[in-house]
């Protein structure tokens, strides 16, 4: 599902000003317990990695594992990074977030009666926001561990089809070495074992970044995707019409096994990264904390 709006494209998903810095070495600017979780820094050993495209040097790829308080500022800062690095910004970056509680997520396009049970949300507390990539609806919340890349639009990012090829199979290849069984591409953005799906993904795009999102179930509690989803709108055919708790599955790794081997794939280390807390208020503030917005169709 593509969108254009301006020079932005949504497909089926550092400055200084008002920034917040992860820094032991700064006691003020250290995260407070229920503000967020991130990793200490530590050197991994990993080598420079020659970009990507034309030869161009980049040094390294920016590691993040970041959760923030609520639903509607994991989704900003995935937002407020991509648009960091197209503002100026040189880095690109591999974050990981996992929600502590239920939230459901629709895509751009989505229309919200018809994929979600509004009603069941609102009985038990289950907030509905929307993403600015498209794609379907999803649930997530403890189990459902979440990643963001962001990259360069280098000529393996050059479309959005070959961004799908290029990022899929390295996830793809990275879960099927963890595993030891075939992970395939399937549809636009699904990763599956054994056709059953594990991973869904989506992309937005900007002029020199673009934003390659989406989730690995782990140990995802799946028969909650039937009380709040309902079945999709739109579905790849190997889905088969099948109920979600036929057609979606865990994936028997730790979510630090994941993280360690996209780390290995992106080549991306630990840092201490300026996280853009002003830009992501902001945008909770016009856009994922407001009802219009994630309740717009």
């Amino acid at each position: 599902m593509t969108e254009t709006k301006g020079t932005v494209l949504v497909i089926g998903s550092f400055g200084n000003s008002g920034l917040f810095r992860i820094s032991p070495a700064s006691p003020e600017a250290r995260p407070r317990a229920g503000d967020i979780r991130a990793s200490p820094a530590r050197p991994n050993g990993l080598k420079p990695w020659f970009g990507r495209s034309g030869g161009d040097f980049h040094p390294f790829m920016h590691f993040l594992d970041l959760t923030l308080p609520t639903p509607a500022e994991n989704l900003a800062c995935d937002e407020a990074l991509l648009d960091v690095a197209e503002e100026g910004g040189d880095a690109e970056v591999l974050r990981f977030w996992e929600s502590p509680s239920y939230f459901v997520v629709l895509g751009s396009s989505n229309h919200a009666e018809r994929e979600v049970r509004l009603d069941l949300c609102e009985q038990d507390g289950v907030p509905v926001l929307r993403r600015r990539s498209g794609g379907g609806a999803v649930l997530q919340g403890p189990g459902c561990l979440s990643y963001c890349l962001i990259l360069r639009m280098g000529a393996e990012c050059s479309t959005i089809a070959g961004t799908n090829a290029f990022v899929l199979q390295r996830n793809a290849e990275m879960l099927s070495t963890i595993l030891g069984e075939p992970v395939r591409h399937e549809g636009l953005t699904d990763l599956a074992v054994g056709g059953v799906k594990v991973s869904g993904n989506s992309q937005r795009r900007r002029l020199r970044f673009l934003m390659f999102h989406g989730t690995f179930l782990v140990r995802f509690d799946i028969a909650m995707m039937g009380r709040y989803l309902r079945s999709p709108s739109k579905e790849p055919a190997y889905r088969k019409t099948r109920a979600h708790e036929e057609f979606l599955r865990n994936i028997p790794v730790t979510p630090q096994q994941v993280k360690e081997a996209m780390k290995s794939v992106w080549k991306a280390k630990e840092t201490r990264g300026d996280i853009p807390m002003e830009k992501i208020r902001e945008l909770v503030r016009s856009r994922y904390g407001v009802k219009e917005w994630n309740l717009k169709l």
